[in-house]
């Protein structure tokens, strides 16, 4: 590997200036320049400060221009929202003129872990300007070459942000969806009902369709219980699965298996008594309440701990998959709001799980329903899939490119052919 034209080089050779600025809170103002913290850079539609004095024209920040987030949340950004002020834990960063702006935005992010290691706090990271003086690494002397690399680089980060943008647009219609079709359901054209068309009545969920009716898990469940205690000692490497609050999800109500802890029951009524099947309603009961899961088919064996109450429903009469996105809904999740109100955010007990509400269509309406749901949430769930492909992408070139592993002098020397 040839890398003649990189040389090593400290970040404060490659940038003309990189600091922030001090405010005291009597600058502050309700006109003139917007002051922009950590939290603002992120959302820049939460400012509430300006700043109407006298301050270098270094520290003012204009569309294009590079941030460093250098404290407690350590990132990088280019800002894109017009004149404003950098707070003192943002540093603006102006490169040197042979290097390429945003080149350096990702060299520094490659790096960024290693800068962190030796970053002081034993709370929150940050970064001071000494840490940034001391650190270098290998960097192209060649602009071109900069700017070939930051371009290809780029283009994968647009692809992120266009996934991100999926996901969240996603994300709304589903929210939507579960608003109409868990309140209003679905007619027999297959159509959405309103008042305009349909009979509704009143209800403590609110006004619901006239065929509808308010259940309550324990009128529609075999049995519900809760989790097994003090199962650590029987923790294996492979065997049943586990379930623990971290398997649930507020995302859907399908099970999360990236963290999985496996055991070997006894041979009990305690074992039998938490054996989960197809189907079983899951509900977090101590922390953070109402989370809902549903087991999925052919998941084999498995077990719930003592955070989690199991409710085995009869699917003669409901489906499990329309109750779960009942529950996991805005009318659903109210009700553990309001026992969080009441004083059992550390936990739920089992005459409350029992007493939960839930509205009833007909069988095969909460089927149709479930369905719709499901399928918007593969939809977002697939775009998950994607974007995490497209940062291991990202990080697989970073590790390619940034470090001179793979040259991209073919591209430029083709790009000079074609001139």
């Amino acid at each position: 590997m040839n890398l003649d034209d990189w040389q090593h080089k400290k970040l404060s050779e490659l940038a003309e200036y990189i600091n922030g600025y001090a405010f005291k809170p009597d600058d502050w103002s309700k006109e003139g320049l917007p002051i922009v913290r950590i939290e603002q850079l992120k959302n820049p539609e939460s400012i509430t400060d300006y700043y109407s004095g006298e301050m270098p024209e270094k520290n003012i920040i204009d569309n294009g221009d590079l941030i460093f987030s250098w404290s407690a949340s350590l990132f990088l950004k280019i800002w894109k929202h017009g004149k404003a002020a950098l707070n003192q834990h943002l540093f603006k960063v102006i490169e040197a003129q042979e290097v390429d702006r945003i080149f350096l935005k990702q060299f520094i992010e490659f790096y960024l872990s290693e800068i962190t290691k030796a970053s002081h706090g034993s709370t929150m990271q940050h970064i001071t300007r000494k840490e940034l003086d001391r650190f270098g690494a290998l960097f192209p002397i060649n602009k071109p070459e900069q700017s070939k690399i930051a371009e290809i680089l780029s283009t994968v980060d647009k692809a992120i942000e266009q996934t991100e943008a999926l996901i969240a647009k996603q994300q709304r219609i589903k929210t939507g969806l579960m608003q109409d079709l868990l309140t209003k359901g679905i007619d027999e054209n297959g159509n959405l009902r309103s008042e305009k068309t349909h009979k509704f009545k009143d209800s403590p969920l609110g006004r619901i369709p006239e065929e509808w009716t308010i259940e309550r898990v324990e009128s529609v469940s075999e049995f519900v219980t809760s989790g097994a205690r003090g199962w650590a000692q029987y923790y294996t490497e492979d065997g049943a699965i586990f379930l623990r609050i971290g398997n649930l999800t507020r995302d859907h109500i399908n099970l999360r298996f990236d963290d999985v802890v496996f055991v070997k029951p006894p041979e009990s009524a305690e074992g039998r008594r938490t054996y989960v099947e197809e189907g079983d309603l899951l509900i977090s009961v101590t922390a953070d309440i109402g989370i809902i899961g549903i087991v999925p088919s052919k998941f084999g064996e498995g077990y719930v701990n003592q955070h989690i109450a199991l409710v085995r429903l009869n699917h003669q009469r409901v489906y499990s998959r329309f109750v779960g996105w009942f529950l996991s809904s805005y009318e659903g999740q109210t009700q553990f709001s309001k026992l969080n109100e009441s004083g059992a955010k550390a936990g739920l007990n089992l005459p409350t799980v029992r007493s939960l509400m839930f509205l009833k269509p007909e069988l095969e309406e909460q089927k149709k329903i479930a369905v719709i749901l499901d399928q918007s949430s593969c939809v977002i769930n697939n775009h998950i899939c994607n974007k995490i492909k497209l940062k291991a992408l990202k990080t697989a070139l970073m590790q390619d490119l940034l470090t001179g592993k793979v040259r991209v002098a073919p591209l430029l020397n083709n790009e000079v052919e074609n001139e």
